[in-house]
C-alpha cells in the first residue's frame, strides 16, 4: 500500500497521525455541477420552486457539510474551519447550476475533504429541492481545484 496515507504497514486502514505537522494555513476550492432539464433550470432561476430559494438552502447545506465532513468520512480529522464560501451560478449551458466551495483553515492537515463534501452537499441539495419536478438530474465532475499549504504546497488543476 506504498503511497496511501490511510493504511498501515498490513494494509489495515487507520487515521493518519499528523501530531508532528506544522501548523499552516491551509486553503482548497472544489468544483462541480448539476444538469437539469430546462424547465427544471426556469423554475430556479425564475424562483419558482415550491419548496422555496433553491440557491440559498443548498448554498447553506454546503457550508453545513463541510462543517460535518470528518463525521461523514471516516479518516478525516476535525478540522478548525476558518471560512467557508459556497458559490453557486446559473450555467444555461448545462442547463444548471456549477457549485464551487472554498475553504480554510490553520491546521497540520489539509482541507480538501471538506471542499469536495461541500460541493456534494451543495448539489444533492439542489436534487432534493427539485426532484418532484426533475427526478433525472445529474450530478458531476466534482474535483479539487485548488490546494494550497502545507507540506506538498500548491495544486491547481488545469
Amino acid at each position: 500500500m506504498a503511497g496511501l496515507t490511510h493504511f498501515n504497514a498490513v494494509g489495515d486502514a487507520h487515521m493518519v497521525d499528523v501530531s508532528d505537522k506544522k501548523i499552516t494555513a491551509r486553503v482548497a476550492t472544489a468544483a462541480g455541477h448539476i444538469r437539469m432539464a430546462q424547465a427544471t433550470f426556469d423554475i430556479i432561476s425564475e424562483g419558482r420552486a415550491k419548496k422555496g430559494d433553491v440557491l440559498g438552502v443548498a448554498r447553506l447545506a454546503g457550508i453545513m457539510g463541510a462543517k460535518k465532513t470528518a463525521d461523514l468520512i471516516p479518516l478525516c480529522h476535525p478540522l478548525p474551519i476558518t471560512k467557508v464560501a459556497v458559490e453557486l451560478t446559473l450555467n444555461p449551458a448545462l442547463p444548471g447550476v456549477d457549485i464551487t466551495a472554498t475553504i480554510k483553515t490553520t491546521g497540520q492537515t489539509g482541507i480538501e475533504m471538506e471542499a469536495l463534501t461541500a460541493v456534494s452537499v451543495t448539489a444533492l441539495t439542489v436534487y432534493d429541492m427539485c426532484k418532484a419536478v426533475d427526478k433525472a438530474m445529474e450530478i458531476g465532475a466534482i474535483r479539487v481545484t485548488l490546494k494550497e499549504g502545507g507540506k506538498s504546497g500548491r495544486y491547481e488543476a488545469n
